[in-house]
């Protein structure tokens, strides 16, 4: 049976935690879709389709890995497309406490054979989120390392375009 992945998330912006779960992930898959929710009570920084081709680039070196978007309900998603498998990153024990009530309400919406799946984030990474990367770079931090080059270069657009 071909195992058919999701990895799912805002990503705005993708950051090099991400890419860490995404690149362990695509080695344990014959495929990974990186599904980026549309969530409308977040303000994005990025459009949801300018994410999606920023994505697209920077996983571009990952043969077996696409990028889609979706809205709604994430089992609604998964049971469409045929994925066997949701896998979720993990940064620490409140992380945990979230995606375990998550992914026990999802195992009653997925249909059968739909496994969720916890990563831990490699320790480099444990402390970020798109939300801390945006916040320091929009008052002027350094954030290099912690978002591939390509999407820093254009969040350094978007913020000269606001000053």
């Amino acid at each position: 049976m071909k195992t058919r992945a999701l990895y799912t998330g805002s990503f705005d912006p993708l950051t090099n935690g991400h890419m860490n779960i995404i690149t362990r992930a695509s080695k344990l898959y014959d495929e990974l879709t990186v599904g980026i929710i549309a969530n409308p009570s977040k303000k994005a920084l990025f459009p949801i389709e300018e994410r999606e081709i920023m994505i697209a680039e920077a996983l571009s070196c990952l043969g077996n890995v696409k990028v889609d978007h979706f809205s709604g309900l994430l089992a609604d998603f998964v049971n469409s497309h045929g994925f066997n498998v949701v896998v979720r990153g993990l940064r620490g024990a409140t992380d945990f406490d979230y995606e375990i009530q998550m992914a026990q309400m999802n195992a009653r919406l997925f249909n059968d054979q739909v496994e969720t799946v916890f990563l831990m984030t490699d320790p480099q990474y444990s402390f970020l989120s798109s939300s801390m990367v945006k916040e320091v770079h929009s008052l002027g931090g350094c954030i290099d390392g912690l978002v591939p080059e390509a999407i820093l270069k254009r969040m350094d657009e978007v913020l000269q375009k606001q000053a």
